[in-house]
């Protein structure tokens, strides 16, 4: 099997100077229909999909009739304001014809970076991807300002592949992976096809963006694999100008460069758990509790006994048995003052007890660390 049809949890990034045509500045209707023809195929295979997809700028640009030339801030977001309804609207009508539902979901920098922003946006699209959604992302480029902005979606879509633990990440882009040189200019430039490290000898291979249509280029890109493959995420930059470029990576016909991990995105995520410094607080369980953590189950309210420090919701916590020994580290799903309220009660009392329907677990298996 090629990576693709391997993936299990697939970002792929679509940038703007391959989705829109660069003379007429409207989408690229025939590449958006193959697209999502090979999106469906891996969707129906049982892969869940992201999509992080530029070209609301430019398209937003086209409809109001903008100069050449870079736009105002105020510009830009404007534009962005009304590109981004056509793009939604053009990837719901090209997913539609296989009975799949697409969902917007717009985010900044700072919902990368704010720890409860960032939990509240993990939760939201992993429940999408369960219900068979196919999430489109791209910048909240109509609220973002300058100090506040990825300023590219290479980088956002490596942070979203960090953040829903993806296993593979695809940058669909104008050039077919990481050469040696600028393939534009030095005809003795040679495809790397795996990375294995970012060294500054790699770093040094990077250049300049290419397009008018494109804030990114090789840079961002290698910014985007080192956030990656830290997240143990599989990463390939490959050429998306193609009608039919998806699928040609799907099937091994297409040349690219994969940007390979030493982890897989569990045990990196579990690596952080473990390696974490300082915990925010601990939580004591009941006999019950240790004999499930040790058979590879969540830890449960109810096999909670007792809740020390004052953390919040996605904070680091130690796991102690009655006698005080530590038995595991994890992500806890409440703050300090709720996890109370519900220790030792049933996850069914959950909602009556706090006025909300949280997790059913107070640490996911997926976030906890056993000793």
């Amino acid at each position: 099997m090629t990576p693709l049809e391997e993936a299990r949890r697939l970002v792929i990034k679509i940038g703007s100077s391959i989705l829109v045509d660069e003379t007429r500045g409207e989408i690229r209707r025939d590449w958006l229909l193959k697209l999502t023809d090979d999106v469906a195929r891996l969707h129906k295979g049982g892969c869940e999909i992201v999509l992080v997809s530029s070209g609301a700028i430019r398209l937003g640009r086209t409809h109001f009739k903008l100069p050449p030339g870079p736009l105002k801030l105020e510009e830009s977001q404007a534009a962005a304001a009304t590109g981004q309804i056509q793009l939604a609207h053009a990837y719901q009508e090209a997913l539609a014809r296989h009975g799949i539902t697409v969902a917007q979901v717009l985010l900044t920098l700072d919902d990368s970076e704010e720890r409860r922003r960032y939990l509240n946006a993990r939760q939201t699209m992993g429940t999408l991807l369960g219900m068979k959604a196919v999430p489109v992302i791209n910048e909240n480029d109509t609220v973002a300002t300058d100090e506040i902005r990825f300023g590219d979606n290479d980088r956002l879509s490596a942070r979203v592949a960090e953040m829903i633990s993806a296993d593979t990440l695809v940058l669909l882009s104008d050039i077919d992976g990481l050469y040696t040189g600028d393939p534009r200019s030095d005809a003795s430039a040679v495809l790397i096809p795996e990375i294995r490290e970012i060294t500054p000898t790699i770093e040094a291979m990077a250049g300049a963006a290419a397009s008018e249509l494109s804030n990114g280029g090789m840079v961002t890109k290698l910014i985007a694999g080192r956030i990656a493959m830290a997240a143990g995420c599989r990463m390939a930059i490959a050429d998306g100008r193609g009608v039919g470029a998806l699928g040609n990576l799907i099937d091994g016909k297409a040349r690219c460069s994969w940007f390979l991990p030493e982890a897989s995105p569990l045990s990196a995520r579990k690596k952080w758990i473990k390696g974490s410094l300082k915990t925010a607080g601990a939580l004591t369980v009941d006999d019950g509790a240790v004999r499930a953590l040790s058979a590879g189950k969540s830890l449960l309210p109810a096999g909670v006994t007792n809740v020390d420090g004052e953390f919040r919701r996605g904070d680091v916590v130690d796991v102690k048995d009655r006698l005080g020994r530590l038995l595991a580290r994890g992500l806890v799903a409440y703050a300090a003052d709720d996890a109370r309220r519900i220790a030792g009660r049933k996850s069914a009392e959950i909602e009556r007890l706090l006025g909300f329907r949280g997790r059913d677990e107070m640490v996911h298996r997926d976030d906890l660390v056993v000793e």
